[in-house]
This record gives C-alpha cells, sequence and structure tokens, in this order.
C-alpha cells in the first residue's frame, strides 16, 4: 500500500465524498457517516480528517457559491482526486487480498 496508506476514517470519509458527490462539504459528509454508519463524528475530527486528505492529494476542494441562508458564507464543496481513487481501490483491493487468503476452517466455529 504504501504511499497510498490511510486510516480507516480517512478511508470513510473518502468514500463519503464520493457517495454525496455534488453535495459533499462538512456537515453533509458528517451526517451521512453518523447516519450510514451509526457512528458520532465530531466537527474536528471531521475538518482535520478533510484538511488531511486534501494535504495528501486525495480531495480537492472549492468554495461555492454564498448563500443569503447561510449569511452570505459559502460552503467548502470536496471530491474525490483521481489519486485519491486510487488510494481507495489499493485499499480495497488489499482488505480483498486478505480476506481471500483467510483459509474456512479458520472461521469454524463448530465445538468439535
Amino acid at each position: 500500500m504504501g504511499k497510498y496508506a490511510i486510516g480507516e476514517f480517512e478511508e470513510i470519509v473518502m468514500l463519503t465524498v464520493a457517495v454525496l458527490y455534488d453535495n459533499a462539504y462538512g456537515i453533509t459528509i458528517k451526517e451521512e457517516i453518523e447516519n450510514r454508519l451509526d457512528r458520532t463524528v465530531s466537527v474536528g475530527a471531521m475538518r482535520t480528517a478533510l484538511k488531511r486528505l486534501e494535504k495528501k492529494g486525495f480531495l480537492r476542494s472549492a468554495f461555492g457559491e454564498a448563500t443569503a441562508v447561510r449569511g452570505g458564507k459559502r460552503k467548502r464543496f470536496y471530491k474525490v482526486t483521481p489519486y485519491g481513487k486510487h488510494a481507495l481501490e489499493q485499499v480495497m483491493e488489499t482488505r480483498q487480498r486478505l480476506w481471500k487468503a483467510i483459509p474456512s476452517i479458520a472461521f469454524d466455529f463448530k465445538k468439535t
């Protein structure tokens, strides 16, 4: 995996950004993770992960238009980059190889 190494939370954030596509900004990403995975996400952890993933080149962001609803404040929208997609594919392939390598007896919990 090497240069594509990402942690579990980073993986979840990136996958959620992809799921949300054009509507991936801080609050929607946080809510989607909480709803889909039934897990609490702090705003601080979310911001840290998004900044880190963008710094690594896995995500890119751009500001949307200012809206009166948000008091003129613009949302920062995120997208997965081609490099980020490749990192996610590497993680998925690694996990699949590990699952396929498990001998069936490893999960045979019948009492003998």
